[in-house]
This record gives C-alpha cells, sequence and structure tokens, in this order.
C-alpha cells in the first residue's frame, strides 16, 4: 500500500522545483533514511553549532542567535532543509568571505538569504527552507536569528510556586525530536555536532548545559563547550536557582539547596560506577560526570545528556535503593552518547545495550542479588508490555513510519534488547562477549549507527570469529521478529521466593501484618505489591495500611506499586494521598498507569479528570499529552 509520508520529502536542487513531499512506499524500509526528520543530510552536514540565548524567566520565552556551520556535501544543492517546530525565525544570513570589501584578514560579512517555513506537521513541525547560491566551497556557515513560542513541548517552564526556593526554573527535554522546537537545526541522530553557547539569564538563577560546566562561573552570563560530537536530542540547557556538590574527582550534583545534600549522599557511588564500567567495557571518554537533579514535573527517570544527566527526584529515596536510574544513563555515556542509534527505529542499540551495562554496573557495585531481582522485575514489565503490543511493535529495529517516534518508548528496546545481549553474553561466553562490546565502541566512537550496522559488525566479529554457536537466523530472531525466542536465556532470582511464601501466608490470615519484611529491601517490597491479587478485602488493606504507610513511602515505586492496589479495589482511606501523589510527581512511568486504572470505573474516572485540571499546570507538556490522551475522550478531544 502506497501512502504520503510527510517525514520522505523532496529536496529541490540548483535550478529545481521548490520543496514538496513525496510518497515513501511504506513496504520497504530505508534504514539510513530518517523518517522523522525533514534535513537534506545528503547534501548538508551540520558540522558545528554556535548558540547565542537569552533566556527570559519572567516571559517565559528564549531569543536565540545559532550559527550553523555545515559542510556542503553536494556542491549542486541549492536548499538548505532545517528542522524546525514552534519557532519563530526573524532573519536567515550567510557568511561571505569572498564578497567586495572583505579583504581584510579574518574580515567577514553576513548576507540576507530567502528562506521560508513549509506548512506544519502536528508531530514534525516545519521544515526551515533557505535559498543559497551554488558554490564550490566545502564549508559554509548559516546564521539564523529566532525566537521560541509558548507552545514549545522541548521547554518545561516552571513558575516560582512550584519549585522549593521559590525561583522559575526552565528545563528541556529534547529526546527525540524536541531539539527543533527550540533551535533551528538538523533534528536527526544522523547528525553529530560539537557545540559552543553563551547563554545570559537573570543573575538570581544558574544556567548548566550537557557540556563543560563551571560551577563557579559568574551568574548571569555563561559559556559552555562541547568539543565532542553528539546528536540533537543531547543538547540540552536547565536554568535555576541550583547548587553544585562534589561526589567524587569527576562526579558531582547539582540541584536545588533543598535537595543537594541528600542528593550528593544518594549518589555518593557514582564513581564507583564509573571505574566499574570502565573495567568492563573501556574508557570513559566525557571528561565528568555529573548529574542535575529536576523538579518533580520531570517527566522521565533520567536523561543521558553527555557530562550532565538529568535525573528525576524520585529516585532520591535515602537508602540508595533506586539508583539503578544513575547506573542506566551513566551507561549512555557508552552506549547512545558514544555510540548511538542513528535513526528511532533503531533506538534499542541505545537503551538495549544501556540496560545490559546497567545490570553489570549494578552487580559489580551492589551485588548479584540485587541486579538479579531488578532484571525480574523488569522482565515482569516487558511480559506486560508484549502482552498488550500488537507483534508489529514487539520487533527491535521497529517500523515507525508515519509515526511519532514517541511510540517506540515501550519496554521493548530496553528490556528485550537487555534480553538480547544476555543470549549473546550466554552463548559466547563473559570473556569473549566484553571483548566485542569494548571493540564495538572503539570501532564506532561518536558515531550514529543503524541497525543494519551493527548486524554486519556482529556477523563478522562474533558470529564468525565463533562459528556454529549462534546463527544469523538466531539473531534476526530477536532482532525482526515479535516476541521473545524460545531460547531465551531468562533471569532468575531466589530472593523472591520468601517474599511470595510470606505474601500467601499472610493472605490466609497466618501471617501478622508487622511480620511481614522484616528484612526485606525496595526490591523485595515492589513484588510483594506488584504481585498481590487483583482483588483484596478493605481490611487486609487497612492492615498494609496501618503497618506499613506505603501512600506515603519515601520510594515513589513502592508508592506507586500500592496506589495500584488502592484504585483496583477502590480503598478510599487513601484516595487523599493518592491524589497529592498525581499533583507533585510528574514522572510519566509512574502516574500514567495510574490515570489509566482509574478511568475503569465512573467513581474513578471522575477523580482522574479532576486530579488532572489542578495537576496540569505543573507536568511536562509530554506528559499533558500522553494524560490528556488517558482522561480525555476522543471525542472531547476532537470538538
Amino acid at each position: 500500500m502506497m501512502r504520503w509520508c510527510l517525514a520522505g520529502l523532496a529536496l529541490a536542487m540548483s535550478g529545481g522545483s521548490s520543496f514538496s513531499a513525496q510518497r515513501v512506499d511504506l513496504g520497504a524500509i530505508d534504514p539510513n533514511f530518517d523518517y522523522h526528520s525533514y534535513a537534506n543530510v545528503d547534501q548538508f552536514r551540520v558540522t558545528h553549532l554556535d548558540l547565542d540565548l537569552r533566556v527570559d524567566m519572567k516571559f517565559q520565552g528564549i531569543t536565540g542567535r545559532a550559527v550553523l556551520e555545515l559542510k556542503r556535501v553536494d556542491p549542486r544543492a541549492t536548499q538548505l532543509v532545517l528542522d524546525t517546530k514552534d519557532l519563530m525565525i526573524l532573519d536567515v544570513t550567510q557568511k561571505a568571505t569572498d564578497v567586495m570589501g572583505a579583504t581584510a584578514k579574518n574580515q567577514s560579512f553576513w548576507v540576507s538569504r530567502p528562506f521560508h517555513l513549509e506548512k506544519p506537521d502536528p508531530i514534525l513541525g516545519s521544515a526551515l527552507v533557505i535559498e543559497l547560491p551554488p558554490s564550490k566551497r566545502g564549508t559554509e556557515a548559516i546564521r539564523i536569528d529566532y525566537e521560541t513560542m509558548a507552545s514549545s513541548a522541548a521547554l518545561q517552564w516552571l513558575t516560582p510556586k512550584q519549585t522549593a526556593r521559590h525561583k522559575a526554573f526552565l528545563y528541556t527535554n529534547s529526546e527525540p525530536i524536541g531539539a527543533r522546537s527550540w533551535i533551528p537545526l538538523q533534528d536527526t541522530p544522523q547528525v553529530r555536532a560539537t557545540y559552543r553557547a553563551r547563554v545570559h539569564t537573570d543573575s538570581d538563577v544558574r544556567a548548566v548545559m550537557s557540556a563543560e560546566n563551571d560551577p563557579k562561573a559568574k551568574r548571569g552570563d555563561y559559556t559552555f563547550v562541547m568539543p565532542e560530537a553528539v546528536p540533537s536530542y543531547l543538547i540540552a540547557l536547565a536554568v535555576g536557582d541550583l547548587e553544585f556538590k562534589e561526589t567524587g574527582p569527576r562526579t558531582g550534583v547539582y540541584a536545588e539547596k533543598s535537595m543537594i545534600k541528600e542528593a550528593a549522599k544518594e549518589f555518593a557511588d557514582t564513581e564507583s560506577m564509573i571505574q566499574a564500567n570502565e573495567k568492563m567495557f573501556g574508557p570513559y571518554r566525557w571528561s565528568r560526570y555529573d548529574v542535575l537533579v529536576m523538579p518533580p514535573s520531570f517527566p522521565e527517570g533520567g536523561m543521558e545528556n553527555p557530562r550532565l544527566s538529568f535525573i528525576t527526584p524520585t529516585v532520591v529515596v535515602g537508602d540508595k535503593s533506586l539508583v539503578s536510574v544513575i547506573a542506566h544513563e551513566l551507561a549512555h555515556s557508552w552506549a547512545g552518547n558514544l555510540v548511538g542509534n542513528a535513526t528511532w527505529r533503531d533506538l534499542w542499540l541505545n537503551e538495549g545495550f544501556t540496560d545490559y551495562m546497567e545490570s553489570r554496573i549494578m552487580t559489580a557495585v551492589y551485588g548479584e542479588q540485587r541486579s538479579s531481582m531488578e532484571a525480574v522485575l523488569g522482565l515482569k514489565s516487558l511480559r506486560a508490555d508484549l502482552a498488550k503490543l500488537k507483534p508489529a511493535d514487539q520487533i527491535l529495529a521497529i517500523d515507525l513510519r508515519d509515526r511519532d517516534p514517541d511510540d517506540v518508548f515501550s519496554q521493548i528496546p530496553y528490556e528485550k534488547g537487555r534480553l538480547f545481549l544476555n543470549y549473546l553474553d550466554a552463548k559466547f561466553g563473559r570473556e569473549h562477549f566484553d571483548a566485542f562490546l569494548r571493540g564495538y565502541f572503539d570501532h564506532f566512537a561518536f558515531k550514529s549507527i543503524t541497525t543494519e550496522q551493527f548486524l554486519a559488525y556482529l556477523q563478522e566479529n562474533l558470529l564468525d570469529r565463533f562459528p556454529g554457536i549462534v546463527t544469523r537466523s538466531q539473531v534476526n530472531a530477536w532482532v525482526l521478529g515479535p516476541g521473545l525466542p524460545a531460547d531465551a536465556v531468562l533471569p532468575v532470582t531466589t530472593m523472591f521466593e520468601p517474599v511470595d511464601e510470606a505474601r500467601a501466608a499472610w493472605l490466609a490470615g497466618k501471617l501478622a501484618p508487622k511480620k511481614l519484611g522484616m528484612d526485606w529491601i525496595a526490591q523485595q517490597w515492589l513484588y510483594f505489591l506488584n504481585n498481590m491479587p487483583a482483588t483484596l478485602p478493605a481490611s487486609q488493606l487497612a492492615d498494609l495500611d496501618k503497618a506499613f504507610g506505603f501512600g506515603k513511602s519515601p520510594n515513589a515505586e513502592i508508592a506507586h506499586g500500592w496506589f495500584k492496589l488502592v484504585i483496583t479495589n477502590d480503598y478510599q482511606p487513601s484516595f487523599p494521598r493518592l491524589e497529592e501523589y498525581l499533583k507533585t510527581v510528574g514522572r510519566r512511568k509512574l502516574i500514567a498507569p495510574l490515570y489509566e486504572a482509574l478511568m475503569k470505573t465512573p467513581s474513578g474516572a471522575a477523580v482522574a479528570k479532576r486530579v488532572f485540571a489542578k495537576a496540569r499546570p505543573g507536568y511536562h507538556p509530554e506528559t499533558v499529552k500522553a494524560i490528556e490522551a488517558i482522561v480525555v475522550p476522543k471525542e472531547e478531544t476532537s470538538e
């Protein structure tokens, strides 16, 4: 079947026709084409980005100037096409060093160039088309003056009332295709560029970026340098009343003052994590690894921005029970940031590898028992997604054409990807597989690759080198087939056996609540709650509530498990705390399932709509979109 694919665009050549869409045969994927970018990367490639940004916290906008240094791949090309979404383009000029008058050394002129924005697509935004004269020069410099709009999905503006120190806060969330809503650029992971940025802010707030940060920089005027080439989704900015505390020789924490001490204590093992991963998979190549503890509205567990991961405050628990999030984002320094996906179809190359390395880090730092429990919990989440996803969406190298790239973010690229690498590890042996991964990271360092490139490398450097162990058809079953192959190596643990026994005894009335979990850790409590019968009497829920107060647990994951039981069983005494949770936690993983559960009954739906109306201003725009899809019926959104 032939369909119009808005991401497939014909690019005008010199003397060619105007910018237009082309039909794409959805029966044949081009693995080298990014269906979620307008950029004509086969004709121009951005190699460096210079930014000058003025952040207005009061009026919630950014006035920017972006200078794109380009390599002209095709000398015949006369149109540069960039990605934008919800940007006001004010002016476009080209650096011209060979015009009359530019005689002094290093003198240059900026010449205006015609440009226009194409009709916007609700997912991809608008293509910015810039007319350029033919040139045999290999490099170009294009300057774009612009302003962001209030509708920018990548920008989260928090008012003073929404932060601990009552100071306004801004952060960006550019993955997968949000960078185009605050910078006009080639918003595709195929393109990697270095960048330099100057950021102007009010003097009472601090700016930080996914670059070299100076904790002692003068407030109000900041300069950042990212000397390694990164894809656009890893360019990140945050502005707020932040403080810094070192946690190791190359690690530290940025956070609001109210959280800085406890966050630094929680993440004190970060240097040990780096050393463990270096020992297994090669050197850390990003100089420092700092984390920024985000406001509660942050929609993700973490975002792996190089040199400065953004981390949800829900992992600051006090007992390091959720620091696997840190291990995960740190592992992205190898899988994703160093060697990453070329398109969003290839996301599993980032997330599957990272989940695998996360387990290895957790084993090295915290022991096999803990990492095995987390792996079993991850398998349960994967099976839940497999049960509701259609077969085509259970594939690692998923077909995302004509779809929002956010659709790829299920447990498939994460947990199924992890299990695929576990399978290779088990089949070839730890020594051989670690050597393979170290060679992989060296070979493709600072490159973005496709699934096909990985499979070719795997064939040459593992399958062919050790023949007769794993066939290409077995690999294809993992990467291109739905579900889990029959010979998958699944995680197991004995640590949940006493939990099952205690739960059964308590449910049968043979064990008092206060006798439960006297020596359990957080992962065992999660397993205890998440494997309860669907229906429980109010008396038993009341006993648990009185004994443990799960709804007030500092561990947001445990509270989440409790609230699922509360909703399913309509346990009204915990509903006030449930409402407070939904209004103060912005992490989609934790709140979306609760809204879904509430919407299954008329009374619950009323609660969901009322709470969402109150919580909405504090949610990230992408969270609003996700929860709105759950809470607001389609007939209401279409009116």
